[in-house]
């Protein structure tokens, strides 16, 4: 078996993946129940409300791809980048897939600079937050500022809605995804 079910019933299959077994309430859910950090936090803080936050740190025109950046972790999960880096078979199926779903909601094939940006940011406050900081250097936030909005960590379901909330925003908003026989 190469596939699993979705919450809404959908097969995705890793072989042979189908646009039309992608959802935007399955990767919801998924990133609402995903935490951040390998659940190495004092809180549980998901990558759904990760990608609301990074969605607000954009300018609008690059909201709805900093909501979906990690819509990929839906289907491959999130695996901390120190782990994944060892996993040059799960980063090709991973990359697959993210290609799959940002041709799927039309979004660039590569992350923009302005998303790259605002998930450090991000990332440099999710570490003063959540009491990540050691006092060990992260090189990869060298130059970052944090946000000076202080992360509070929400429940699964209130992170569910907020990612849902932000996407039909900003599909209301204008923004215009390809999905082939799908009502978002």
């Amino acid at each position: 078996m190469s596939w699993l079910t979705t919450i809404s019933g959908k097969h995705f299959n890793y072989q042979d993946p189908d646009p039309g077994s992608i959802c935007i309430r399955d990767i919801a859910r998924a990133l609402s129940h995903e935490c951040r950090f390998a659940g190495h936090v004092p809180a549980f803080y998901s990558v759904a409300q990760h990608s609301v936050f990074v969605s607000h740190l954009v300018p609008q025109e690059f909201a709805m791809e900093a909501l979906l950046h990690d819509a990929v972790e839906a289907y491959c999960k999130d695996i901390p980048a120190p782990l994944k880096r060892l996993l040059p078979d799960y980063q090709a199926i991973e990359h697959r897939i993210d290609l799959l779903i940002r041709g799927l909601f039309k979004l660039p094939a590569e992350h923009s600079k302005e998303v790259k940006h605002a998930d450090l940011v991000a990332l440099a406050t999710e570490r003063r937050d959540f009491g990540l900081d050691d006092g060990t250097e992260w090189p990869i936030l060298k130059g970052i500022t944090p946000d000076k909005e202080l992360i509070l960590s929400w429940p699964a379901y209130d992170a569910y809605n907020a990612f849902i909330d932000r996407f039909y925003e900003l599909k209301n908003a204008g923004y215009q995804a390809s999905v082939e026989g799908q009502k978002l």
